[in-house]
């Protein structure tokens, strides 16, 4: 059976204060899969994100979510449908955290008994749930992620929505190695249920554990993309990233290993 395109990149190019930002980018996200995109810092990877939420203006090519071109999408309608957590997610309001999580059932017209489940469910999810009523502004940086990672779950948590897409920039920063695993458990679960997900991350074999298909940018141009095993190659890391390093087999799952 062929693999839906939930989200379909098209010789994107755009630019930011008149310098070129995103160059050629032509790319699938498929449903149901996790793709990573990686690259050295100022490669374009938030930029990219940036475009396919509308929040920077392509130059030139095509960008399709679900078939329908990006632009005629209504806000409203889009966000039934995607969630995006960006780096920074700043809140300085006295907001509990259960109500900042009832943040992502906004776009959906969902009894409240059952929006509020939704939230539980999601917390859970996200190792929170012993934190909805604390004040979101007094909790950790690690804490206040979780609960980030949370509110984008509750938004696209209906099972029945069909092509739903997840977008995370940089998710696991703040985050300690549990809750990093955690991260890739709710990746899983999402996907599982046949949501896009793309996810831009730094670390290497955490990309390599956790992701379908690897995006690799490099100054604002696609390198590469393919299965983990494909492209993260000691060549590729040198070439891109600048360094010596040995890609092995993880013993434990069979992932890419990465040892600078």
């Amino acid at each position: 059976m062929r693999t839906m395109n939930t989200l379909h990149l098209e010789r994107l190019h755009a630019a930011i204060s008149a310098e070129l930002a995103l160059d050629e980018i032509t790319l699938e996200v498929p449903a149901g899969k996790t793709t990573a995109i990686i690259g050295p810092n100022g490669a374009g990877k938030t930029s990219l994100l940036r475009v396919i939420c509308c929040e920077l203006a392509l130059q030139s090519g095509a960008l399709q979510f679900n078939g329908k071109a990006m632009p005629t999408w209504k806000p409203a309608e889009r966000a039934k449908l995607m969630a995006i957590l960006p780096q920074r997610s700043s809140l300085e309001f006295p907001f509990t955290v259960e109500e900042v999580v009832s943040l992502g059932r906004i776009p959906h017209d969902t009894p409240r008994q059952r929006n509020r489940q939704i939230v539980m469910d999601a917390l859970e999810l996200v190792d929170c749930a012993s934190l909805a009523k604390r004040l979101y502004v007094h909790l950790s940086g690690g804490e206040k992620q979780r609960v980030q990672l949370a509110r984008v779950a509750a938004q696209i948590w209906e099972e029945q929505a069909r092509d739903r897409c997840l977008i995370l920039d940089e998710p696991t920063a703040s985050l300690d190695l549990a809750h990093q695993a955690m991260i890739v458990g709710m990746m899983g679960f999402f996907a599982s249920q046949g949501v896009a997900i793309l996810t831009v991350l730094h670390d290497l074999n955490l990309a390599s554990k956790c992701a379908d298909q690897i995006a690799i940018l490099d100054r604002g141009r696609l390198v590469d993309a393919g299965e983990p095993k494909a492209v993260l190659t000691e060549q590729m890391l040198s070439r891109v990233f600048g360094i010596d390093a040995l890609v092995s087999v993880n013993a434990k799952d069979g992932s890419c290993l990465v040892v600078s």
